[in-house]
């Protein structure tokens, strides 16, 4: 009597630890549902090749995993104390065969593995151009605190808390900071993260497969207004694109240097504005202002 009440013990374990699995899945599936999970939700290039890495990735993983895991627990079970079938050999025995087996098998997944993540690092290189029949258009950021700065040195325009471009087109980002501590550039439906620093310009190359307003935002803690330090790329029309810029042209102000130290100014919840003009090489006296030019 007492083995069975074990057993039955022992099987009703097994079910509740099935049925909290079960429950916690069927609760991150409601979770999810109808939001915007930008990892698994990419809408531009980049994003999606990092999305299919991280998919193929755990997959490969998986393979290797569930069975070894399975294992380990059939073990813990098999054997179990309270197993009176179980038969435990103490003698010690050494097998060639299983031991060549146990470490080939992780060795080959690891170089598969590894040759993926070799490829992806050059393919996902933030600094290497997108192929595409599209003009690349640059786009100059600056992170202040705490506010994204977007200046389009061709168009001669630029745009507080909004990055607009047309879709299906290579945007070249070079990324700076000013009166900042150390940033971190991020849209996450369109590609990852990367950091804008003071005196020192970084580039970040994405591109948009869809239509649509992403998200973005600072994903480096730096002060008080960093939970309110976000922006809104949006992915438009050719046409759009071109009525959008004529619009900052006709109706926003203009972006000296005097408007430009007013702006560094810390501030927070600041709304989307417009620039019609632009000071010339303004990104680049940002950059200046952090170096050592004496005797120069």
């Amino acid at each position: 009597m007492a083995r069975k009440h074990k057993s039955n013990k022992s099987s009703n374990t097994i079910g509740l630890v099935f049925l909290g699995i079960l429950g916690l899945a069927l609760l991150i599936a409601l979770l999810l549902q109808g939001n915007n999970v930008a990892l698994l939700n990419p809408k531009g290039q980049i994003a999606s090749n990092q999305y299919n890495l991280l998919r193929n990735s755990t997959l490969i993983m998986l393979i290797l995993a569930i069975p070894v895991l399975s294992t380990m627990f059939y073990f813990a079970w098999r054997y179990r104390e309270d197993n009176p079938k179980a038969v435990h050999d103490t003698g010690k025995t050494h097998s060639k065969k299983l031991f060549v087996f146990l470490w080939t098998i992780p060795f080959i997944f690891l170089v598969i593995l590894g040759n993926g993540m070799l490829r992806a690092n050059y393919d996902l290189d933030p600094k290497k151009p997108i192929d595409s029949t599209k003009q690349t258009i640059t786009i100059q950021v600056v992170a202040l605190q705490w506010k994204w700065l977007f200046i389009y040195p061709e168009q001669g325009i630029a745009s507080l808390n909004l990055a607009e471009f047309p879709v299906d087109t290579p945007i070249k980002f070079e990324l700076t900071a000013d009166e900042a501590p150390m940033n971190s550039f991020w849209i996450p439906n369109l590609g990852g993260q990367i950091y804008a620093m003071t005196g020192h310009s970084t580039t970040l190359n994405l591109m948009a497969n869809s239509l649509g307003d992403f998200p973005g935002s600072a994903a480096e803690i730096n002060g008080e207004g960093f939970s309110r330090m976000n922006f809104t790329a949006r992915s438009v029309t050719d046409s759009q694109f071109s009525q959008w810029v004529n619009e900052a042209k006709a109706n926003g102000q203009v972006l000296n240097w005097d408007a430009y130290e007013e702006l560094i100014k810390p501030s927070e919840n600041n709304e989307t504005s417009l620039y019609s003009s632009v000071e010339a090489n303004l990104y680049a006296k940002v950059l200046i202002k952090y170096m050592n030019v004496e005797g120069h």
